[in-house]
């Protein structure tokens, strides 16, 4: 097999599928890449929302676990064409969307992950200023910069945290395996010393059994029915970015088994464990300190001297860990992929990191409500039938078989309509729709707010709605054209 995938502006030397040298992953590293990215700020923060918005501790913790475990499912079957075929998520578009509309969902979901970056980055800044404020003692005067919404001091922790990442991005995706590889031990040992902790000060676990249910932030009662779908809608968009771009690590792996295993381990159960610890540490900070605190960042800050610079310490190497292997490497991909000759993934990585600070990130998080039901809902309707037609076409439509020579030839079988594949852009299109009314009336309610409840009640669902719709229409449209995996050749792994 001969690619020449620089003779043309569909390859450069990052889009190239792995050489076997390169295939060093292996389970462990795996789920080592899982635990550095589940134990984190915002995944920490989930109970949190959750219980915000009405939810037991319990019934966060079980909703969070029912979520990564469906998650894992589409992690694992698109992760195959990874380990299979060493191609990346943003090369693997082409097979379902075409050598040119592959850039079109490779944009989208580039542009949630630099969303994500800047989240994390803002996390990661919070935390430097608070390590300033306890070295120092400095405070801000808290008076909010035009435009942009936040204080002095908080702008230049962000940018000095945003600063401190881009030293990691020259080091490459080997730093990123070395990184994760590195610290996830040191990070479930500081949850194992959190939740100890706890449990001196609560002498139990009776925080987990003995809430009130139905009764949310403000004291409304709250029906668990109507929360419970578009959160768990939530905790599925919480990782649908990566399980859209997962290719771009299992690519690296050395075995199917190798990705399965340590994404097995790694994802699911981490997660659940995490929000356990996040629970019972808040219930403990209510005997300590007089007061619930959910933010992992304030709770380190009001910790012993010699805790606080641990605990803020810690914060830190895992927001840049995790920011850079979640929400950096996927996005750099992409936008390599988008104009190979001009981007390679250095260059795409800078543009990730240029676009999350101009997004102003802090906006997204401004509440539990819009952090779940908007932003993780929201993007989850964009990602979901990019997820079904993915899926649809490696496993059903092609059975696992690809032309990667292809893959990087206009004139090749990914070609189709002057790069384009009808069958996918109306597959994208339909399943994006039924979700768009609930989209608008929650991001929107004062403008879309009075939309009938027929067209918005998808919108809890939106990953499933949009994946299963668009899944159904591109089989449908691909099995009508007639086209199928029968003529490529099985070249096994």
């Amino acid at each position: 097999m001969t690619i020449d995938g620089g003779a043309n502006d569909l390859g450069n030397a990052d889009l190239m599928p792995t050489a076997a040298a390169d295939r060093t992953w292996r389970w462990y590293h795996f789920a080592a890449l899982w635990i550095g990215m589940v134990i984190s700020i915002p995944a920490y923060m989930l109970a949190a929302g959750l219980i915000d918005q009405g939810m037991t501790p319990l019934q966060a913790i079980a909703t969070i676990l029912l979520g990564n475990m469906i998650v894992l499912v589409p992690m694992l079957l698109i992760g195959h064409a990874g380990a299979r075929y060493g191609i990346p998520y943003a090369v693997l578009l082409r097979c379902a969307f075409g050598t040119i509309g592959a850039r079109v969902p490779a944009l989208a979901r580039a542009l949630v992950a630099c969303g994500w970056y800047g989240i994390q980055t803002w996390v990661g800044g919070n935390t430097l200023l608070a390590l300033v404020v306890v070295l120092t003692g400095w405070r801000s005067d808290g008076v909010t910069l035009p435009l942009i919404g936040i204080d002095l001091a908080h702008f230049l922790s962000f940018a000095a945290f945003w600063l401190i990442q881009l030293a990691f991005v020259s080091k490459g995706l080997e730093m990123v395996r070395k990184l994760e590889t590195w610290t996830a031990p040191i990070k479930i040992a500081i949850c194992i010393g959190l939740f100890v902790w706890a449990m001196r000060h609560l002498g139990g676990l009776s925080p987990l059994f003995s809430a009130a249910p139905g009764r949310n932030a403000s004291g409304a009662a709250v029906d668990f029915s109507a929360i419970f779908w578009p959160s768990l809608t939530a905790m599925v968009g919480f990782w649908a970015t990566l399980a859209l771009n997962i290719p771009d690590f299992t690519r690296f792996a050395r075995s199917q088994r190798d990705q399965f295993l340590g994404q097995s381990i790694g994802l699911p159960a981490p997660m659940a464990l995490l929000a356990v610890v996040a629970v019972v540490a808040t219930a403990a900070t209510r005997i300590v300190f007089g007061r619930a605190i959910w933010d992992p960042v304030e709770l380190a800050g009001n910790l012993p001297s010699a805790g606080v610079l641990i605990g803020l310490l810690v914060i830190s190497i895992d927001t840049v860990s995790c920011n850079i292997a979640a929400n950096l490497v996927g996005p750099a991909y992409d936008f390599a992929a988008i104009a190979p000759r001009r981007i390679d993934y250095r260059r795409g990585a800078l543009i990730t990191a240029v676009l999350a600070a101009a997004i102003l990130p802090w906006k997204l998080i401004e509440s539990s409500g819009g952090y779940i039901f908007t932003w993780l809902v929201g993007y989850s309707a964009l990602l979901g039938p990019i997820a079904g037609i993915l899926i649809t076409d490696y496993w059903v439509i092609r059975r696992t078989r690809i032309a990667v020579e292809d893959l990087y030839r206009h004139d090749g079988r990914y070609g189709y309509r002057g790069g384009w594949n009808p069958a996918a852009v109306a597959a994208t299109v339909v399943g994006i729709a039924p979700n768009l009314p609930g989209f608008l009336a929650t991001a929107l309610p004062a403008r879309f707010g009075g939309m009938p409840a027929i067209l918005i009640a998808p919108y809890p669902y939106a990953w499933f709605v949009g994946a299963a719709v668009a899944s159904l229409v591109y089989y449908g449209a691909m099995r009508g054209a007639g086209r199928a995996a029968a003529a490529i050749p099985d070249h096994g792994g």
